[in-house]
């Protein structure tokens, strides 16, 4: 999502700067921040740049309007750690999460090896979290990055997991966001963990139409797919099997900034959680990535299909 980890001084350093800001909140961040231009008592939500956060952050944003709580979106900002600063300074206030992937990034020393299961993750999580932010409820929803290939490519050399790539690996192109370069959970996890060391390396975007797209032509031979992208099946692709539990587990959670919260907009985010699932995620994803409908109507549909409106 991507739901990929940065290790390092960089995330450290966001982390910090977040408890240090919240801690030194006294008041409404979103009255007294000079920054918002959101009014006093709004909730401004956020996602990051690529679809599924944006139609989370949808449906987050429009059943807390149907519970008459004031809501400013701002979408599509970035990988994590642009909306993580977004977060730190006031600029956002709530978005979509993966708990597993906002694990990795907040812990500078890497997710325990014994840690992977929903609960597992969520429990370490609440640990980790700066001061000042909380996640609520999570979901039964999960989306896991991948390494994904054609069937062809597959076929060719063997591959059904993520270690059956190290022999291969060397004459491969594998594309992804630009992030996955400098992430655990992307080329470096991939060369520390499995001895997988690509031939070359294609920006594209996080999960992505581009990515999508690039490996499909074969402009690429492995990409960086999230689970729930309706064109694996779609495009008969293999996903590899991860067996060494470099992506661990990937729950869709609220994150969201404690000033913000109270029990009306914690009751609304945890109603839509406990509706989400993997397979109605995926159904409506599609919804918005191959039937090309915007992301509000998407989400009304889904609110109102599970009886949310």
């Amino acid at each position: 999502m991507s739901r990929i980890r940065t290790i390092g001084a960089a995330v450290a350093g966001i982390s910090l700067a977040l408890s240090l800001t919240a801690c030194g909140a006294d008041s409404d961040p979103l009255a007294d921040d000079k920054n918002s231009s959101a009014a006093p008592g709004t909730i401004t939500v956020g996602s990051a740049n690529f679809a599924e956060s944006e139609l989370l952050a949808e449906i987050y944003s429009q059943e807390l309007e149907a519970k008459g709580v004031q809501v400013k979106r701002q979408f599509n900002i970035g990988a994590r750690e642009l909306y993580l600063k977004a977060l730190q300074d006031g600029s956002i206030d709530l978005l979509p999460e993966y708990n597993g992937a906002l694990l990795a990034a907040l812990s500078t020393g890497g997710v325990p090896e014994n840690i992977s299961s929903p609960t597992d993750v969520l429990a370490a999580l609440k640990k980790v979290l700066p001061s000042g932010t909380e996640v609520l409820e999570q979901s039964a929803a999960e989306d896991k990055d991948t390494l994904t290939v054609t069937k062809a490519t597959a076929d060719k050399y063997k591959l059904t997991s993520i270690e059956d790539l190290k022999a291969s690996a060397p004459t491969l192109k594998v594309g992804a966001g630009p992030e996955f370069q400098e992430r655990h959970q992307g080329l470096k996890g991939l060369e520390s963990v499995y001895g997988v060391k690509f031939k070359e390396f294609k920006a594209l975007d996080a999960g992505g139409p581009l990515t999508m797209k690039a490996l499909v032509d074969g402009d690429i031979d492995v990409g960086n797919i999230f689970s729930t992208d309706s064109g694996i099946k779609t495009n008969n692709l293999v996903v590899l099997q991860d067996p060494k539990n470099l992506y661990t587990s990937q729950n869709v959670l609220p994150l969201i900034r404690t000033t913000a919260n109270n029990t009306t907009v914690s009751g609304a985010l945890n109603a839509v959680s406990a509706k989400l699932t993997t397979e109605n995620l995926t159904t409506y994803l599609a919804k918005v990535q191959v039937d090309k409908q915007d992301s509000a109507t998407v989400a009304k549909a889904f609110l109102t299909d599970n009886g949310l409106l």
